[in-house]
């Protein structure tokens, strides 16, 4: 198996118990684990992280950066792959799924970046807040690459010279730093750059955020009844068009950029 780290951001809703639990898994899966936190996270969080040796912990001043500082300082180990992935999300992953999670890193040196998305199974846990809005996203950006793919689970492995690519090209700028966008601009900027894109769709990527503050994760029944919690609330819908909004215009913006580059050259 290549060498892989995981470069991951969480904000900590309740997993810490899970995370312990999972931790043997993890650490022989991956030769260093980065997390990114964000800055209003609990110090005591920060602290029990900082204590295990795989571990290097980003305390990010800016959350907007957590993506982008997760992967830059996951390129302080010597490993020739990074996964990213939203922690969270990573969790419920390794722990109902662990032999497709294994089976996915084991697809590292195949592509420069390798997209990871979700079955139809694993999208019909989510709320319709999130299947609709994203099923624009992903429209748009599928369109913007010639694949047609999920891009909006945020599961992402990267060959090394890719992930410096990002670091030196794919900067966050100003106090808003497009976090979600990047589920657009990354795999855009590396295609337009010559890098091999490659796609897979998993079932361990569903709906995550029914875990929180569980001891394990939540089962089909526990997913519904929240997803049709969230839902309920008219925010949630608003908060998901935006999201989809930032991840259309991050794309649309990344392929200007890169013509405007190119045509400069």
């Amino acid at each position: 198996m290549e060498s892989i780290t995981l470069a991951a951001s969480w904000h900590p809703r309740g997993e810490l118990s899970r995370f312990y639990t999972l931790l043997p898994r993890l650490e022989p899966a991956y030769s260093g684990i980065v997390i990114s936190l964000p800055p209003d996270v609990d110090p005591s969080v920060v602290a029990e992280l900082d204590a295990i040796r795989q571990v290097r912990v980003v305390r990010t001043e800016n959350w907007s950066w957590g993506r982008f500082s997760a992967v830059e300082e996951a390129l302080g180990f010597e490993a020739g792959h990074i996964q990213y992935a939203d922690l969270d999300r990573l969790l419920r992953w390794v722990e109902t799924r662990p032999g497709e999670w294994r089976a996915t890193l084991d697809r590292a040196g195949r592509s420069d970046c390798l997209i990871i998305g979700r079955t139809p199974r694993a999208y019909a846990t989510h709320p319709r807040a999130l299947v609709q809005t994203e099923a624009i996203s992903n429209l748009v950006v599928s369109h913007l690459l010639g694949m047609k793919m999920d891009v909006s689970a945020g599961a992402k492995l990267f060959s090394r010279a890719a992930a410096e690519y990002i670091i030196r090209d794919c900067r966050p700028i100003g106090v808003d730093g497009h976090a979600l966008g990047t589920d657009a601009e990354w795999p855009i900027a590396l295609q337009l750059a010559g890098f091999r894109l490659d796609y897979v769709e998993v079932d361990g990527l569903d709906w995550e955020s029914a875990d929180q503050y569980l001891e394990r994760a939540a089962g089909p029944e526990d997913q519904r009844k929240a997803a049709e919690r969230y839902d309920a609330d008219p925010r949630n819908w608003e908060r998901r068009v935006a999201v989809a909004l930032e991840i259309v215009e991050t794309g649309l913006i990344t392929v200007g950029k890169q013509v405007a580059e190119a045509a400069h050259r």
